[in-house]
C-alpha cells in the first residue's frame, strides 16, 4: 500500500526530474507516523544513487543542535542563561561597541553591560552579519560570515573578535549567525571538552544519532551546487571547508548529520526527551522583544520570531506554516520544521539557497496538504 507521504514524494521526484537539484532526501512525522524518501544522485554526473542515510553538510540547521546542546548544560548547572561569558571567555571583558552602526570602528563607546548565555543564543550579543555597506561588514566579513566555519582555533576567534567593537549594544537588536560561532567556544570552554566530544557525549550517543557529528573526512557527500549565472556549479570552497576534520567546530554551520538523525533528534527535542520540558519549551517560543526583531525582520519577514538558536513562527506565514512552528533552514540545501501538534518536516538537499525568497516551497506546499488530507 502507498505510505502516507506519497503524494509528496511524487512532487520531489518531479523536482529532481526537473534538474534543479540531482538529488535529495526527506522525511516526515505526521499524526505520529515517520517515513523517508530518497531521490536521484550524490551528483549531475549520477555517480552513486542518493539514500535515505546519506550525510549531508547540514550547514545552519547545525544551529538547533547547538541551541540543544547549550540548554543541556543549563540543564545539569553548568552554565546559567544570564550568567556574563567573560568568566569563561576573559578576553571578552573590556569590549566596546560602535557609537553608531555606520560608524568607523575607531569611534566607539563602553558596552552597557556584559554578553550573556541568553544574548548567544538569542542572537543578541551585538555580533554578527551586517548585510548594510557599513566599515564594520567590510571589517568582519572574512570572520563573521558564513557558510563556511571560521579558519581559526577556537582560542584565535575569540582573541579577533575581542579586538572588535560591537555592531550594537548586548541586548538591542538580532544579528545573524556568529553568535553561534561564539556559542561553540563558550560551550567547551565550559564543560572542558571539545565540542564535538559534547555533541557525541550529549546527543549523538544517548538518542542513536550514529550519522551526527562534525566531518571525518571519510564521509561520501552529495556534490554541493550553487546558481552562478544561471548555471548550477560546484560550491569548490564550501566543499573543502568540510573536507576533513574542521580546526573550528562550529554549531553554527559546520554539523554533519543524515535526514533520520535530524527528524529523530527534533522529534526527540518537540517530545521533550532532550530537555528538560521548561527549557524545551523556552528555546522552541518567542525569546525576542519587538526592537530586536527588527534586525530579524529585515531577513525573514515579521511573522517569525526567534527562540533559543531556532526560528519560531509569531504570525501567520506561508499557506504551509502556523503559528507555534519551530525550525529553521541550511544555506546549503536543508529545512526543517516541527508544527504545534508534532508532525515534522525535514528537507535536506545540496543546492545553496539563493536569498530568503528561496523558502522549500516545492517541498513545504505538497507537505502542508499531505497535512490536511484525511
Amino acid at each position: 500500500m502507498p505510505g502516507i507521504g506519497a503524494p509528496l514524494w511524487d512532487m520531489l521526484s518531479e523536482t529532481v526530474e526537473s534538474g534543479w537539484c540531482p538529488g535529495l532526501v526527506a522525511g516526515v512525522r505526521i499524526g505520529g507516523q515517520t517515513e523517508f524518501f530518497a531521490a536521484g544522485s550524490l551528483d549531475f554526473g549520477r555517480s552513486e544513487p542518493m539514500a535515505e542515510d546519506t550525510p549531508f553538510r547540514i550547514s545552519s540547521l547545525s544551529k538547533l543542535f547547538g541551541g540543544a546542546l547549550a540548554l543541556s548544560l543549563v540543564a545539569d548547572g553548568t552554565l546559567d542563561l544570564d550568567e556574563d561569558v567573560s568568566r569563561l571567555l576573559p578576553a571578552l571583558g573590556h569590549l566596546r561597541v560602535l557609537a553608531t552602526p555606520d560608524a568607523p570602528l575607531t569611534v566607539s563607546v563602553p558596552t552597557r553591560g556584559p554578553i550573556t548565555l541568553r544574548h548567544l543564543l538569542t542572537f543578541t550579543a551585538g555580533l554578527g552579519i551586517d548585510f548594510a555597506p557599513t566599515p564594520y561588514a567590510a571589517a568582519t566579513r572574512d570572520l563573521l560570515w558564513g557558510p563556511n566555519p571560521p579558519e581559526v582555533t577556537p582560542e584565535e576567534y575569540v582573541e579577533r573578535v575581542s579586538r572588535l567593537p560591537l555592531a550594537h549594544q548586548p541586548g538591542d537588536l538580532w544579528m545573524y549567525h556568529s553568535c553561534a560561532d561564539l556559542l561553540s567556544v563558550v560551550v567547551a570552554k565550559a564543560a572542558g571538552a571539545s565540542v564535538g566530544e559534547l555533541v557525541e557525549e550529549r546527543i549523538s550517543k544517548p538518542f542513536g544519532l550514529a550519522g551526527t557529528g562534525f566531518p571525518t573526512g571519510e564521509e561520501l557527500f552529495p556534490t554541493v551546487y550553487e546558481a552562478v549565472d544561471g548555471e548550477l556549479r560546484e560550491a569548490v570552497s564550501y566543499r573543502d571547508a568540510l573536507a576533513s576534520p574542521p580546526l573550528f567546530q562550529s554549531l553554527a554551520g559546520g554539523l554533519v548529520s543524515t535526514v533520520p538523525d535530524y527528524l529523530s533528534f527534533l522529534a526527540q527535542l518537540a517530545d521533550d526527551a532532550v530537555l528538560p520540558a521548561g527549557l524545551r519549551e523556552q528555546m522552541t517560543e518567542n525569546q525576542l522583544t519587538s526592537p530586536q526583531r527588527e534586525g530579524l525582520a529585515e531577513m525573514v519577514g515579521p511573522d517569525e520570531s526567534w527562540g533559543f538558536m531556532t526560528a519560531v513562527q509569531t504570525g501567520p506565514g506561508a499557506s504551509w506554516s502556523e503559528p507555534g512552528m519551530w525550525g529553521w533552514a541550511g544555506g546549503s540545501g536543508t529545512s526543517a520544521a516541527v508544527y504545534p501538534n508534532g508532525d515534522i518536516g525535514v528537507i535536506f538537499t545540496q543546492r545553496f539557497m539563493a536569498g530568503p525568497q528561496d523558502d522549500f516551497g516545492f517541498f513545504w506546499k505538497p507537505f502542508g496538504a499531505l497535512r490536511q488530507s484525511p
